[in-house]
């Protein structure tokens, strides 16, 4: 791994396959470590012909955090939305399509196929819109343009969002982090225990910072939603949604495919929002294939 300047903060990401090859920006969803993008699906997409960088977020990882800043009262951030006050937060959804950018002049590229999932998927949409000339194409995956009257997830799997552990031990934080993955994966590719449980505890012993991905929640909240901004990008765009997500139903990703002119969008039954392994191999193929010759 290694650290950069990016934007005016430190950014900690990885690269994978030759520098002389397109490259393909892999931006992660709310609290997700770049340790979330599976090496599977990495060196994957890195032996299909691309450049592959994945990075940690602000406020997630190894990259700068916003401690300062304090703890936010999501619930209050919610109650403003709802009442039409104006959401405080350190930085916002847009900053963070300026951290993606940042970090591609820091490795001298030009441009980059973006590529997000939930969160991510949020700024790779604000990056394409706002940041064209540097976007080959733009896939969205698991995401939402943030329409008010979108279906809701199930209470299982938003209540997770801002949900702490029993207590602060390791093993609390880890059965914590197993909950979590559960509510939120799809009933078509079901993950074995102790494939699931290295998992978590390989991210909550790279670091454990829920104070972060609260923040970074915020910034969506003040973010607001992006449905004229979607209507802007010109850029080829697919997105990828699966009919099984719990966290963000389907109707989210067709929303955004609607307001994107000249979209494509492929739903899968069965996936959830997760990147489970049974399903990388198709997951690579429609990445690889869109993203070629653009």
């Amino acid at each position: 791994m290694a650290r950069t300047k990016a934007n005016g903060i430190e950014i900690e990401y990885e690269t994978a396959g030759s520098k002389s090859d397109p490259a393909l920006l892999l931006v992660m969803g709310l609290g997700g470590q770049l340790t979330i993008w599976p090496d599977v699906l990495v060196d994957g997409l890195a032996r299909r012909g691309f450049y592959v960088i994945r990075y940690d977020n602000r406020d997630v990882g190894l990259s700068a955090d916003f401690g300062a800043w304090g703890v936010p009262n999501i619930a209050d951030a919610f109650a403003k939305l709802m009442t039409g006050k104006k959401v405080d937060a350190p930085y916002l959804l847009t900053d963070m399509a300026g951290d993606a950018v940042g970090l591609l002049d820091a490795l001298g590229l030009d441009r980059a196929h973006m590529i997000g999932v939930s969160m991510g998927g949020m700024i790779v949409q604000i990056a394409a819109a706002q940041h064209a000339a540097r976007t080959r194409s733009m896939i969205s995956i698991m995401s939402t343009s943030g329409r008010p009257g979108l279906p809701l997830g199930k209470p299982e799997a938003l209540a997770m969002l801002t949900a702490q552990p029993e207590g602060p031990a390791r093993e609390q934080r880890i059965q914590h982090g197993i909950k979590l993955r559960r509510a939120i994966a799809g009933s078509g590719y079901p993950v074995p225990e102790a494939e699931l449980r290295a998992f978590v505890e390989k991210n909550v012993d790279r670091r454990w910072y829920p104070e972060g991905a609260a923040r970074q929640y915020l910034s969506v909240i003040a973010s607001g939603n992006r449905v004229e901004l979607l209507k802007t990008i010109k850029v080829p765009t697919l997105v990828l949604h699966g009919e099984d997500d719990p966290l963000l139903p389907v109707e989210c990703g067709r929303d955004v495919a609607s307001l994107v002119p000249a979209a494509k969008i492929e739903t899968f039954p069965g996936w959830g929002h997760d990147l489970p392994g049974p399903f990388l191999p198709t997951l690579i193929d429609r990445i690889a294939t869109f993203c070629k010759d653009k």
